[in-house]
């Protein structure tokens, strides 16, 4: 039986993806921390959809222990991915020398280890047919001063994938990394593109939106998607301008901001 595979489900934008496969008629394999999160979930794909299967799975995705229960549930259970989709992602801004070592770890190990061992075993109970879908972000296309960390393992993942979109081709699998803008899946996010005016709202796109363009992409094969028109501009700015102007610019915007999602 072919799953769509969905990490971070519970969150903003994993539901959206949730709901927009639900909608598509995908069997749904989705994992989050919050076992009551993920109940609540499933009762909304059913209602959206009654006739697709959607199969629970907590896990902390910190935890080699917990990944590999993750597996083994999969594996005994037969089942197989059609539609790999990486959302979980950990957001955490602020200077480099004020993080705690907990606290780094921690978003290290959701944005890079665990979106990577995960890719690497889901891989391998492929469908003949897969797509690969894995959300990076805008904040990876340059370094970013105070938002270092963050950017530096989006930065990862958009290299990773890229580069597996022409690794994985004549397999069968189709890759495509999403570089969203703001996407306002939180209060704290919301208010923080508020408070970037003009610009955050121009960037800003509703989850729905991220999940049905990305859904879209991946059947095209899309390297990389940038949703929206204005972060297809700032994509191409941050290519063409001197690193210096940009990085000037982007410490002198994000120096006073903090934001901790631990």
């Amino acid at each position: 039986m072919a799953y769509t595979f969905i990490s971070g489900a519970t969150g903003g934008l994993g539901k959206a993806f949730s709901i927009a496969c639900a909608k598509n008629g995908y069997d749904l394999f989705v994992t989050g921390r919050s076992v009551g999160k993920l109940s609540a979930l499933k009762e909304e794909i059913v209602k959206v959809n009654g006739k697709v299967k959607v199969i629970t799975f907590p896990c902390d995705l910190t935890s080699e222990k917990d990944r590999a229960a993750l597996i083994d549930s999969a594996v005994s259970n037969g089942v197989v991915f059609d539609r790999i989709i990486n959302v979980a992602g950990v957001d955490t801004q602020m200077p480099f020398v004020e993080y705690t070592m907990e606290k780094l770890l921690f978003q290290l190990r959701v944005n890079a280890e665990a979106t990577v061992a995960l890719t690497y075993e889901l891989l391998k109970l492929k469908a003949e047919k897969t797509e690969l879908i894995t959300i990076s972000s805008m904040s990876g296309v340059t370094p970013m001063p105070y938002f270092a960390l963050y950017s530096a393992t989006k930065a990862m993942l958009t290299n990773l994938f890229t580069s597996l979109h022409y690794e994985l081709k004549g397999s069968g699998v189709k890759v495509t990394t999403v570089l969203p803008g703001g996407i306002p899946t939180r209060p704290d996010l919301v208010q923080a593109i508020k408070e970037q005016g003009l610009w955050g709202k121009l960037s800003a796109k509703s989850p729905e939106y991220v999940a049905e363009k990305s859904l879209k992409a991946v059947k095209k094969n899309k390297i990389i998607l940038v949703p929206g028109g204005f972060n297809k501009f700032l994509y191409c700015l941050m290519k063409i301008a001197p690193k210096r102007i940009v990085l000037h610019f982007i410490e002198k915007r994000w120096k006073n901001l903090r934001k901790d999602a631990f």
